[in-house]
């Protein structure tokens, strides 16, 4: 689907989280993006900057108290004065039908094989039939290099390709933009090279991406811009080498000398 402007795009969006008592933990404050086709943004910062909170707004999976959201032809604004209110149905279905999302335990159904995991969203969420659905879920793990393992249980697959037949489901629907929310952090070192090596193929093949993740080789290298979060806020957004190689910040010089 082709659409005019930025695939993506956040403005003013802020994210509150109730804790102990009264007080509340400010999980985006105030952020603004803009994602044209084609991009990949690299999201980087410490743990609890808000990085994975970003991503979920992005496909409401957290819905922001205050802001907008767009995903290609579909915008949700939040209300003012009414924090936290929830798109309607129709709204939610529209918008996660465009973007795709990885998370970092590949959420695979146990019960279910390689191939029927990736069907799962083309039949109820799209009505598929089973038999072309289950055509075009063979054909995405073979994308992803498992076409040998399409009949496998997860419990049959390494970490590896658990995720790989995770990042297979996000694709197999077509989406506009993938979300990946730190998608090597839980596999061994190993095993992040496979994972690594077909989200490359996606960006070379043109898909928008956003990504958390501190694998810095990657960021250098298929990364088009970084944007650099602490304590809820976007405080650095620039290309990617650039960034790495010379960020404008304090904070993010410290944070780029923990993690090298």
């Amino acid at each position: 689907m082709d659409t005019p402007g930025p695939i993506v795009s956040l403005k003013s969006v802020s994210k509150v989280f109730p804790s102990r008592g009264v007080a509340v933990h400010k999980g985006l404050d105030n952020v603004s993006l803009k994602v044209e086709k084609g991009e990949v943004v690299v999201l980087l910062g410490p743990s609890g900057s808000g990085k994975s909170t970003l991503l979920r707004c992005v496909n409401l999976l957290n819905i922001p108290n205050e802001g907008t959201v767009q995903v290609g032809n579909v915008t949700w604004q939040a209300s003012a004065g009414r924090n936290g209110d929830r798109p309607q149905a129709r709204t939610l279905l529209s918008l996660r039908r465009q973007v795709g999302m990885v998370f970092q335990h590949f959420n695979l159904f146990p019960h279910l094989t390689a191939r029927e995991n990736v069907m799962c969203g083309l039949v109820h969420s799209q009505g598929m039939a089973k038999d072309q659905a289950g055509a075009i879920a063979e054909a995405e793990l073979a994308r992803v290099g498992l076409a040998d393992k399409v009949d496998n249980y997860p419990s049959q697959l390494s970490g590896g390709q658990k995720q790989r037949v995770a990042i297979a489901r996000a694709i197999a629907t077509k989406p506009i933009a993938m979300l990946f929310d730190e998608p090597t952090s839980a596999l061994d070192p190993e095993l992040r090279g496979s994972v690594l090596s077909v989200m490359q193929d996606l960006a070379a093949e043109g898909m928008t991406m956003i990504v958390v993740t501190h694998e810095l080789g990657f960021a250098r290298s298929v990364g088009n811009r970084i944007i650099f979060m602490d304590q809820g806020r976007a405080i650095e957004d620039g290309d990617a080498r650039e960034f790495l190689d010379n960020p404008k910040t304090d904070r993010a010089r410290k944070f780029l000398s923990e993690i090298n």
